[in-house]
Protein backbone atom coordinates (compact mmCIF):
# COMPACT_ATOMS: atom_id res chain seq x y z
CA UNK A 1 0.00 0.00 0.00
CA UNK A 2 1.13 3.59 -1.12
CA UNK A 3 2.75 5.70 2.23
CA UNK A 4 -0.29 7.49 3.23
CA UNK A 5 -0.69 11.68 2.97
CA UNK A 6 -1.67 13.83 6.40
CA UNK A 7 -2.35 10.85 8.70
CA UNK A 8 -3.98 12.22 12.07
CA UNK A 9 -7.04 12.59 13.66
CA UNK A 10 -10.54 11.74 11.76
CA UNK A 11 -12.15 12.32 14.41
CA UNK A 12 -12.68 13.40 18.57
CA UNK A 13 -15.19 12.36 21.46
CA UNK A 14 -14.80 13.09 24.75
CA UNK A 15 -16.67 12.18 28.07
CA UNK A 16 -16.16 13.47 31.49
CA UNK A 17 -17.98 12.81 34.59
CA UNK A 18 -21.43 14.66 35.07
CA UNK A 19 -20.36 15.38 39.17
CA UNK A 20 -18.22 17.87 39.50
CA UNK A 21 -16.73 20.21 42.75
CA UNK A 22 -16.37 23.74 42.85
CA UNK A 23 -12.75 24.60 43.78
CA UNK A 24 -13.78 27.47 45.35
CA UNK A 25 -15.81 25.45 47.67
CA UNK A 26 -13.36 23.05 48.44
CA UNK A 27 -11.11 25.82 49.40
CA UNK A 28 -13.22 26.72 51.81
CA UNK A 29 -13.57 22.96 53.64
CA UNK A 30 -10.06 22.60 53.58
CA UNK A 31 -9.78 25.95 55.54
CA UNK A 32 -6.96 27.21 53.09
CA UNK A 33 -6.84 30.79 51.92
CA UNK A 34 -8.99 32.18 49.34
CA UNK A 35 -7.79 31.46 45.82
CA UNK A 36 -5.25 28.94 46.97
CA UNK A 37 -6.60 26.38 43.95
CA UNK A 38 -8.77 28.71 41.93
CA UNK A 39 -5.87 31.51 41.48
CA UNK A 40 -2.95 29.56 43.06
CA UNK A 41 -3.36 26.61 40.98
CA UNK A 42 -5.60 28.13 38.54
CA UNK A 43 -8.31 25.70 39.01
CA UNK A 44 -12.37 26.57 38.61
CA UNK A 45 -13.50 23.10 38.74
CA UNK A 46 -12.85 19.31 38.89
CA UNK A 47 -15.24 16.32 37.79
CA UNK A 48 -14.87 12.83 40.04
CA UNK A 49 -16.20 9.52 39.28
CA UNK A 50 -18.95 8.41 41.83
CA UNK A 51 -19.05 4.32 42.78
CA UNK A 52 -21.18 3.77 38.82
CA UNK A 53 -18.30 5.22 37.07
CA UNK A 54 -14.93 4.48 36.66
CA UNK A 55 -12.25 4.43 33.50
CA UNK A 56 -13.52 1.10 31.82
CA UNK A 57 -17.43 2.96 31.63
CA UNK A 58 -15.85 6.39 30.97
CA UNK A 59 -14.73 4.44 27.83
CA UNK A 60 -16.83 2.58 26.87
CA UNK A 61 -19.40 5.57 26.76
CA UNK A 62 -16.30 7.12 24.50
CA UNK A 63 -15.66 4.70 22.15
CA UNK A 64 -19.54 3.89 21.42
CA UNK A 65 -20.22 7.33 21.10
CA UNK A 66 -17.80 8.44 18.52
CA UNK A 67 -18.59 4.97 16.46
CA UNK A 68 -22.42 5.56 16.51
CA UNK A 69 -21.90 9.98 15.69
CA UNK A 70 -19.69 9.06 13.06
CA UNK A 71 -21.54 6.68 11.70
CA UNK A 72 -18.27 4.19 11.82
CA UNK A 73 -19.24 0.40 11.52
CA UNK A 74 -16.97 -0.90 14.13
CA UNK A 75 -15.83 -3.58 11.64
CA UNK A 76 -13.38 -0.47 9.90
CA UNK A 77 -11.83 -0.53 13.13
CA UNK A 78 -8.02 -2.43 12.67
CA UNK A 79 -6.31 -1.03 15.76
CA UNK A 80 -7.11 0.41 19.12
CA UNK A 81 -4.79 1.65 21.72
CA UNK A 82 -5.45 2.39 24.76
CA UNK A 83 -3.61 4.79 27.09
CA UNK A 84 -3.86 4.99 31.13
CA UNK A 85 -2.13 4.86 34.25
CA UNK A 86 -5.41 3.90 36.23
CA UNK A 87 -4.80 0.44 37.15
CA UNK A 88 -8.12 -2.10 37.34
CA UNK A 89 -6.08 -4.82 36.60
CA UNK A 90 -2.41 -6.25 36.62
CA UNK A 91 -2.87 -8.02 33.57
CA UNK A 92 -5.72 -7.85 31.50
CA UNK A 93 -5.76 -4.40 29.80
CA UNK A 94 -8.60 -2.03 29.72
CA UNK A 95 -8.51 -2.22 25.63
CA UNK A 96 -10.13 -6.17 26.34
CA UNK A 97 -13.22 -4.77 28.15
CA UNK A 98 -13.64 -2.46 24.98
CA UNK A 99 -13.65 -5.62 22.81
CA UNK A 100 -17.63 -6.50 23.28
CA UNK A 101 -18.64 -2.99 20.92
CA UNK A 102 -16.54 -4.91 18.41
CA UNK A 103 -17.26 -8.53 19.28
CA UNK A 104 -21.17 -7.86 18.21
CA UNK A 105 -20.04 -6.99 14.96
CA UNK A 106 -18.05 -9.85 14.32
CA UNK A 107 -14.72 -7.99 14.46
CA UNK A 108 -12.17 -9.80 16.43
CA UNK A 109 -9.02 -9.06 13.98
CA UNK A 110 -7.86 -5.88 16.45
CA UNK A 111 -4.41 -5.26 17.12
CA UNK A 112 -3.12 -3.34 20.18
CA UNK A 113 -2.99 -3.08 24.00
CA UNK A 114 -2.40 -0.33 27.04
CA UNK A 115 0.25 1.72 27.25
CA UNK A 116 1.12 2.92 31.06
CA UNK A 117 3.37 5.51 31.83
CA UNK A 118 2.14 7.94 33.83
CA UNK A 119 0.23 10.87 32.23
CA UNK A 120 1.93 9.87 28.71
CA UNK A 121 0.63 6.98 27.76
CA UNK A 122 -2.36 8.27 25.73
CA UNK A 123 0.70 9.78 23.50
CA UNK A 124 2.21 6.71 23.33
CA UNK A 125 -0.80 5.05 22.40
CA UNK A 126 -1.56 7.72 19.76
CA UNK A 127 1.62 7.23 17.98
CA UNK A 128 1.78 3.58 18.13
CA UNK A 129 -1.73 4.29 16.03
CA UNK A 130 -0.23 6.88 13.50
CA UNK A 131 3.04 4.61 12.65
CA UNK A 132 0.69 2.07 11.85
CA UNK A 133 -1.92 3.60 9.67
CA UNK A 134 1.84 5.31 8.12
CA UNK A 135 3.39 1.68 7.69
CA UNK A 136 3.86 -1.17 5.61
CA UNK A 137 0.92 -3.38 8.02
CA UNK A 138 -1.38 -1.16 7.44
CA UNK A 139 -4.41 -2.89 6.24
CA UNK A 140 -6.65 -0.45 5.06
CA UNK A 141 -8.69 0.38 8.34
CA UNK A 142 -9.21 3.04 11.03
CA UNK A 143 -6.88 3.12 14.23
CA UNK A 144 -8.83 4.30 17.49
CA UNK A 145 -7.05 5.69 20.57
CA UNK A 146 -8.62 6.19 24.03
CA UNK A 147 -7.11 7.79 26.81
CA UNK A 148 -9.17 6.88 29.96
CA UNK A 149 -8.28 8.22 33.69
CA UNK A 150 -9.48 9.16 37.16
CA UNK A 151 -7.11 11.16 38.93
CA UNK A 152 -7.23 10.73 42.72
CA UNK A 153 -5.26 11.94 45.66
CA UNK A 154 -5.25 11.22 49.07
CA UNK A 155 -6.59 13.91 51.74
CA UNK A 156 -3.59 16.84 51.52
CA UNK A 157 -2.24 19.69 49.11
CA UNK A 158 -2.52 17.62 46.01
CA UNK A 159 -6.33 16.41 46.48
CA UNK A 160 -7.50 19.86 44.52
CA UNK A 161 -5.44 18.50 41.63
CA UNK A 162 -7.68 15.76 40.76
CA UNK A 163 -10.13 14.88 37.68
CA UNK A 164 -11.12 12.47 35.77
CA UNK A 165 -12.45 11.62 31.70
CA UNK A 166 -11.72 9.72 28.75
CA UNK A 167 -11.01 10.51 24.93
CA UNK A 168 -11.48 8.39 21.78
CA UNK A 169 -9.52 9.67 18.71
CA UNK A 170 -10.23 8.32 15.26
CA UNK A 171 -6.75 7.93 13.57
CA UNK A 172 -6.76 8.04 9.43
CA UNK A 173 -5.19 9.41 6.43
CA UNK A 174 -6.77 12.88 4.94
CA UNK A 175 -6.73 14.01 8.38
CA UNK A 176 -7.93 17.75 9.04
CA UNK A 177 -5.58 17.25 12.45
CA UNK A 178 -2.27 15.97 10.46
CA UNK A 179 0.65 15.42 12.04
CA UNK A 180 4.00 17.19 10.86
CA UNK A 181 5.55 13.63 11.74
CA UNK A 182 9.00 15.03 10.95
CA UNK A 183 9.18 17.09 13.63
CA UNK A 184 8.96 15.27 16.83
CA UNK A 185 11.56 15.60 20.08
CA UNK A 186 10.96 13.18 23.15
CA UNK A 187 12.67 13.78 26.41
CA UNK A 188 12.69 9.86 28.43
CA UNK A 189 14.87 9.84 32.15
CA UNK A 190 14.52 8.06 35.57
CA UNK A 191 13.08 9.84 38.37
CA UNK A 192 10.75 9.55 41.18
CA UNK A 193 8.74 12.50 40.96
CA UNK A 194 5.59 11.17 40.96
CA UNK A 195 4.42 7.51 41.35
CA UNK A 196 2.17 4.84 42.09
CA UNK A 197 4.49 1.65 44.10
CA UNK A 198 1.96 0.98 46.62
CA UNK A 199 -0.77 -1.27 44.56
CA UNK A 200 -3.23 -1.54 47.28
CA UNK A 201 -4.10 2.31 46.94
CA UNK A 202 -5.25 4.30 43.85
CA UNK A 203 -3.51 7.23 45.50
CA UNK A 204 0.56 8.19 44.10
CA UNK A 205 3.67 9.40 45.86
CA UNK A 206 4.30 12.55 44.88
CA UNK A 207 7.08 15.21 45.10
CA UNK A 208 5.32 18.42 44.04
CA UNK A 209 7.81 20.45 43.74
CA UNK A 210 10.20 18.09 42.33
CA UNK A 211 7.73 16.91 39.56
CA UNK A 212 7.26 20.65 38.39
CA UNK A 213 10.92 20.87 37.57
CA UNK A 214 11.44 17.80 35.78
CA UNK A 215 8.38 19.06 33.71
CA UNK A 216 10.03 22.28 32.54
CA UNK A 217 13.71 20.10 32.60
CA UNK A 218 11.54 17.97 29.76
CA UNK A 219 9.99 20.76 28.23
CA UNK A 220 13.07 22.87 27.65
CA UNK A 221 14.88 19.27 26.29
CA UNK A 222 12.10 18.36 23.61
CA UNK A 223 11.75 22.24 22.61
CA UNK A 224 15.44 22.33 21.81
CA UNK A 225 15.58 18.92 19.99
CA UNK A 226 12.29 20.53 17.91
CA UNK A 227 13.73 23.51 17.35
CA UNK A 228 16.94 22.02 16.16
CA UNK A 229 15.06 19.27 13.85
CA UNK A 230 12.75 22.14 12.50
CA UNK A 231 16.41 24.07 11.77
CA UNK A 232 17.79 20.95 10.08
CA UNK A 233 14.51 20.36 7.94
CA UNK A 234 13.42 23.99 7.07
CA UNK A 235 16.84 25.89 7.03
CA UNK A 236 15.30 28.43 9.53
CA UNK A 237 15.00 29.03 13.24
CA UNK A 238 12.03 28.08 14.80
CA UNK A 239 10.91 30.47 17.19
CA UNK A 240 6.98 30.69 19.23
CA UNK A 241 6.26 32.64 16.16
CA UNK A 242 6.03 30.19 13.87
CA UNK A 243 3.32 28.38 15.31
CA UNK A 244 -0.34 29.92 16.03
CA UNK A 245 -1.35 27.41 19.10
CA UNK A 246 0.37 25.72 21.93
CA UNK A 247 -1.25 22.71 23.90
CA UNK A 248 0.29 21.79 27.29
CA UNK A 249 -0.30 18.46 29.36
CA UNK A 250 -2.14 20.36 32.33
CA UNK A 251 -1.75 18.91 35.41
CA UNK A 252 -2.93 22.45 36.92
CA UNK A 253 -3.29 25.60 34.94
CA UNK A 254 -0.37 27.24 36.86
CA UNK A 255 1.90 25.18 35.61
CA UNK A 256 0.39 25.27 31.95
CA UNK A 257 1.28 29.22 32.65
CA UNK A 258 4.72 28.69 33.73
CA UNK A 259 5.42 26.56 30.90
CA UNK A 260 4.38 29.05 28.00
CA UNK A 261 6.58 31.71 29.59
CA UNK A 262 9.62 29.41 30.01
CA UNK A 263 9.63 28.81 25.89
CA UNK A 264 9.40 32.38 26.06
CA UNK A 265 12.98 32.49 27.93
CA UNK A 266 14.19 29.67 25.82
CA UNK A 267 13.58 31.63 22.85
CA UNK A 268 15.46 34.79 24.33
CA UNK A 269 18.40 32.32 25.62
CA UNK A 270 18.93 31.08 21.67
CA UNK A 271 18.54 34.45 20.31
CA UNK A 272 15.42 33.55 18.55
CA UNK A 273 13.15 35.83 19.73
CA UNK A 274 12.18 39.10 17.71
CA UNK A 275 9.95 40.46 20.91
CA UNK A 276 12.06 43.49 21.93
CA UNK A 277 10.28 43.65 25.53
CA UNK A 278 10.99 40.00 26.15
CA UNK A 279 14.46 40.40 24.99
CA UNK A 280 15.18 43.54 27.70
CA UNK A 281 13.22 41.63 30.59
CA UNK A 282 14.27 38.23 30.07
CA UNK A 283 18.06 39.19 28.86
CA UNK A 284 19.57 39.73 32.49
CA UNK A 285 18.37 35.96 33.28
CA UNK A 286 20.02 34.31 30.38
CA UNK A 287 23.49 33.81 32.45
CA UNK A 288 21.59 31.60 35.12
CA UNK A 289 22.72 27.81 34.74
CA UNK A 290 19.77 25.97 33.95
CA UNK A 291 19.04 24.88 37.73
CA UNK A 292 19.23 27.86 38.84
CA UNK A 293 16.82 29.45 36.37
CA UNK A 294 14.05 26.08 37.81
CA UNK A 295 14.77 27.68 40.79
CA UNK A 296 14.68 31.18 40.14
CA UNK A 297 10.99 33.36 41.77
CA UNK A 298 12.11 36.76 39.41
CA UNK A 299 12.32 35.00 36.38
CA UNK A 300 9.60 32.74 36.45
CA UNK A 301 7.39 36.22 37.31
CA UNK A 302 9.00 38.20 34.66
CA UNK A 303 8.77 35.81 32.32
CA UNK A 304 5.12 35.44 32.86
CA UNK A 305 4.54 38.50 33.09
CA UNK A 306 6.21 39.24 29.12
CA UNK A 307 4.14 36.08 28.02
CA UNK A 308 0.74 37.54 29.11
CA UNK A 309 -0.82 38.78 26.19
CA UNK A 310 0.80 36.03 23.67
CA UNK A 311 -0.37 33.16 26.51
CA UNK A 312 -3.96 34.72 26.21
CA UNK A 313 -3.68 34.27 21.73
CA UNK A 314 -1.78 31.42 21.74
CA UNK A 315 -2.78 29.21 25.01
CA UNK A 316 -5.71 30.43 26.44
CA UNK A 317 -8.49 28.74 24.03
CA UNK A 318 -6.89 25.50 24.90
CA UNK A 319 -7.44 25.54 28.95
CA UNK A 320 -11.18 25.20 29.37
CA UNK A 321 -11.64 21.76 29.58
CA UNK A 322 -9.01 21.61 31.80
CA UNK A 323 -9.66 24.58 34.08
CA UNK A 324 -13.38 22.90 34.33
CA UNK A 325 -12.58 19.22 35.01
CA UNK A 326 -9.38 18.96 36.24
CA UNK A 327 -6.34 16.94 36.01
CA UNK A 328 -7.56 13.85 33.52
CA UNK A 329 -4.09 12.31 33.21
CA UNK A 330 -3.16 10.68 30.03
CA UNK A 331 -6.75 12.97 28.33
CA UNK A 332 -5.12 15.61 29.44
CA UNK A 333 -3.32 17.16 26.69
CA UNK A 334 -6.25 16.39 24.13
CA UNK A 335 -9.06 17.66 26.62
CA UNK A 336 -6.66 21.07 26.40
CA UNK A 337 -6.62 20.11 22.43
CA UNK A 338 -10.32 19.67 22.20
CA UNK A 339 -10.92 22.95 24.36
CA UNK A 340 -9.02 24.52 21.34
CA UNK A 341 -10.90 23.00 18.54
CA UNK A 342 -14.03 24.08 20.38
CA UNK A 343 -13.37 27.28 20.90
CA UNK A 344 -11.66 28.36 17.71
CA UNK A 345 -12.72 25.40 14.98
CA UNK A 346 -13.49 28.07 11.97
CA UNK A 347 -10.05 29.64 11.99
CA UNK A 348 -7.82 26.89 12.26
CA UNK A 349 -7.46 25.82 8.69
CA UNK A 350 -3.54 26.23 8.09
CA UNK A 351 -2.73 26.83 11.35
CA UNK A 352 0.43 24.79 13.26
CA UNK A 353 -0.31 23.42 16.55
CA UNK A 354 2.35 22.42 18.82
CA UNK A 355 1.58 19.97 21.44
CA UNK A 356 3.77 19.06 24.36
CA UNK A 357 3.29 15.81 26.40
CA UNK A 358 4.96 14.88 30.05
CA UNK A 359 4.77 11.79 31.91
CA UNK A 360 6.17 11.90 35.39
CA UNK A 361 8.76 9.21 36.00
CA UNK A 362 10.13 10.66 33.25
CA UNK A 363 8.87 10.67 29.69
CA UNK A 364 7.88 14.08 27.20
CA UNK A 365 7.81 14.32 23.34
CA UNK A 366 6.97 17.39 22.14
CA UNK A 367 5.07 17.33 18.25
CA UNK A 368 3.39 19.38 16.05
CA UNK A 369 0.25 19.04 13.94
CA UNK A 370 -0.86 21.09 10.75
CA UNK A 371 -4.81 21.65 10.98
CA UNK A 372 -6.84 21.18 7.51
CA UNK A 373 -10.34 21.76 5.80
CA UNK A 374 -11.08 17.96 6.16
CA UNK A 375 -13.71 16.57 4.21
CA UNK A 376 -17.11 15.79 5.80
CA UNK A 377 -17.75 14.12 8.37
CA UNK A 378 -13.90 14.35 9.70
CA UNK A 379 -13.81 18.38 9.54
CA UNK A 380 -12.72 20.58 12.41
CA UNK A 381 -16.47 21.81 13.06
CA UNK A 382 -18.27 18.49 13.13
CA UNK A 383 -15.67 17.68 15.84
CA UNK A 384 -16.64 20.73 17.17
CA UNK A 385 -20.49 19.95 17.07
CA UNK A 386 -20.42 16.50 17.78
CA UNK A 387 -17.67 16.78 20.83
CA UNK A 388 -20.22 19.47 22.07
CA UNK A 389 -18.26 20.29 25.05
CA UNK A 390 -20.57 23.40 25.85
CA UNK A 391 -23.64 21.41 26.34
CA UNK A 392 -21.82 18.65 28.38
CA UNK A 393 -20.29 21.32 30.72
CA UNK A 394 -23.50 23.09 31.46
CA UNK A 395 -25.36 19.61 32.57
CA UNK A 396 -23.32 18.56 35.35
CA UNK A 397 -24.56 18.22 38.85
CA UNK A 398 -22.27 20.26 41.55
CA UNK A 399 -21.51 18.15 44.37
CA UNK A 400 -20.80 20.30 48.14
CA UNK A 401 -17.17 18.83 48.92
CA UNK A 402 -18.58 16.55 51.67
CA UNK A 403 -20.03 14.31 49.03
CA UNK A 404 -17.17 14.60 47.02
CA UNK A 405 -15.02 13.35 50.13
CA UNK A 406 -17.81 10.45 51.08
CA UNK A 407 -17.45 9.13 46.81
CA UNK A 408 -14.03 9.03 47.55
CA UNK A 409 -13.70 6.85 50.93
CA UNK A 410 -15.90 4.59 49.42
CA UNK A 411 -13.61 4.09 46.16
CA UNK A 412 -10.67 3.57 48.58
CA UNK A 413 -13.31 0.96 50.76
CA UNK A 414 -13.61 -0.76 47.32
CA UNK A 415 -10.44 -0.55 45.57
CA UNK A 416 -9.16 -3.96 44.30
CA UNK A 417 -12.43 -5.06 46.03
CA UNK A 418 -14.48 -8.10 44.78
CA UNK A 419 -18.09 -9.35 45.59
CA UNK A 420 -20.23 -6.19 45.77
CA UNK A 421 -22.84 -4.86 43.91
CA UNK A 422 -23.19 -0.38 43.39
CA UNK A 423 -25.99 1.71 43.42
CA UNK A 424 -26.79 1.39 39.46
CA UNK A 425 -27.95 5.39 40.78
CA UNK A 426 -27.78 6.59 36.66
CA UNK A 427 -29.88 9.86 37.15
CA UNK A 428 -26.98 12.24 36.50
CA UNK A 429 -26.01 10.10 33.86
CA UNK A 430 -27.05 11.01 30.26
CA UNK A 431 -28.89 8.36 27.84
CA UNK A 432 -26.33 5.91 26.18
CA UNK A 433 -23.59 6.25 29.11
CA UNK A 434 -22.20 3.37 29.93
CA UNK A 435 -21.96 2.20 33.82
CA UNK A 436 -20.48 -0.29 36.76
CA UNK A 437 -23.22 -2.83 38.31
CA UNK A 438 -21.07 -4.81 40.06
CA UNK A 439 -17.54 -6.62 40.75
CA UNK A 440 -18.67 -10.42 41.25
CA UNK A 441 -16.79 -12.55 43.52
CA UNK A 442 -14.12 -13.65 41.03
CA UNK A 443 -13.06 -9.97 40.34
CA UNK A 444 -15.04 -9.77 37.36
CA UNK A 445 -16.79 -6.70 36.63
CA UNK A 446 -19.68 -5.93 34.82
CA UNK A 447 -21.32 -2.88 32.85
CA UNK A 448 -24.73 -1.86 31.59
CA UNK A 449 -25.56 1.09 29.07
CA UNK A 450 -28.31 3.82 29.92
CA UNK A 451 -30.86 3.52 27.69
CA UNK A 452 -31.15 5.68 24.57
CA UNK A 453 -34.29 7.02 23.61
CA UNK A 454 -34.88 5.07 20.76
CA UNK A 455 -33.97 1.74 22.81
CA UNK A 456 -37.55 1.93 24.47
CA UNK A 457 -36.06 1.65 27.57
CA UNK A 458 -34.01 -1.49 27.60
CA UNK A 459 -30.46 -1.63 29.06
CA UNK A 460 -28.07 -3.06 26.99
CA UNK A 461 -25.54 -5.37 29.46
CA UNK A 462 -21.77 -5.53 28.80
CA UNK A 463 -19.26 -6.62 30.38
CA UNK A 464 -17.48 -10.45 31.13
Amino acid sequence: MASQKNVGILAMEIYFPPACMQQASLEAHDGVGKGKYTIGLGQDCMAFCTEVEDVISMSLTAVSSLLEKYGIDPKQIGRLEVGSETVIDKSKSIKTFLMPIFEECGNTDIEGVDSTNACYGGTAALFNCVNWVESSSWDGRYGLVVCTDSAVYAEGAARPTGGAAAIAMLIGPDAPIAFESKFRASYMSHVYDFYKPDLASEYPVVDGKLSQTCYLMALDSCYKIFCDKYGKLEGKQFSMANAEYFVFHSPYNKLVQKSFARLMFDDVVRNASSDEVAKEKLGPYTSLSSDESYQNRDLEKAAQQVAKSLYDAKVQPTTLIPKQVGNMYTASLYAAFASLIHNKHSTLTGNRVIMFSYGSGSTATMFSFRMREGQHPFTLSNIAKVMNVEEKLKLRQEFPPEQFIEALKLMEHRYGGKDYVTSKDTTLLAPGTYYLTEVDSKYRRFYARKATACENGTAVTNGH
